[in-house]
């Protein structure tokens, strides 16, 4: 059976250079993260708060920022708004920002702690009802609300791509949001700077790198199959 540390190196060793690898931890616990730490992850992706929080606080001495191997932990779930202030106290990036409202009360909150948060805009880029994130011709004037927010950093932009069975299917979307992110590179609006592309995941990944992806999200393919 692969261990996460195999998992790990074998994925570093696939991945292009360039392109930085999220561990996504959604139900593993503190011990599993530490040993995909321990194997070369550096980025931790968590959906869920409450989840998160214990195993952050039980890496947070031998992985925190001042540690030898230091973590950055992304926030990759649906971000709601009661639930903004511990987010910004454990995570180094928002991933999934798509509402207006949840950005302004982000700027509140950051301001008070004196903080600046890099975030990633989600884009629904697969139109799906079911998902969140901003459908692609609503970024520009989201951006021009939120990029006015001297406390978020926006650094790029993320998507989930439609979950099929065949990963191709969601070749489509990811070359839609690498457009999408070409163009607002192009524009160099002010308060936006587009470094990051989030597509993939561990069925998908390799389809997001060909289409332009530099930051890719993989579970399975380093935990095995969640519980």
């Amino acid at each position: 059976m692969n261990t996460i540390a195999a998992n790990v190196t074998q994925l570093l060793r696939e991945i292009p250079s360039g392109v930085q690898l999220v561990a996504v931890a959604k139900t593993r616990s503190a011990a599993e993260v530490a040993e995909a730490i321990a194997a070369g992850i550096r980025i931790v992706g968590q959906n869920y708060l409450q989840e998160a929080l214990p195993v952050i606080e039980s890496l947070r001495e031998s992985h925190g920022d001042k540690s030898r191997e230091p973590v950055s932990w992304h926030f990759i779930g649906h971000l709601q708004s009661n639930k903004i202030g511990p987010v910004i106290n454990n995570f180094q990036m928002i991933e999934t920002l798509e509402s207006v409202s949840h950005a302004r009360r982000l700027q509140n909150l950051l301001v008070t702690a004196d903080r600046v948060m890099p975030v990633l805009v989600e884009i629904n880029s697969g139109r799906e009802e079911s998902k969140k994130g901003l459908l692609p011709e609503a970024v520009p004037a989201f951006l021009d609300e939120v990029a006015a927010l001297d406390r978020i950093a926006i650094k790029g932009l993320m998507t989930m791509g439609p979950w099929k069975a065949n990963p191709q299917a969601s070749r489509q979307a990811f070359r839609d949001t690498y457009a999408l992110y070409r163009q607002l590179t192009e524009a160099a609006l002010p308060g936006v700077e587009m470094e990051l592309l989030s597509m993939g995941m561990s069925a998908s990944w390799r389809v997001a790198v060909e289409e332009g992806a530099n930051m890719v999200r993989i579970g399975a393919d380093i935990f095995g199959p969640r519980r």
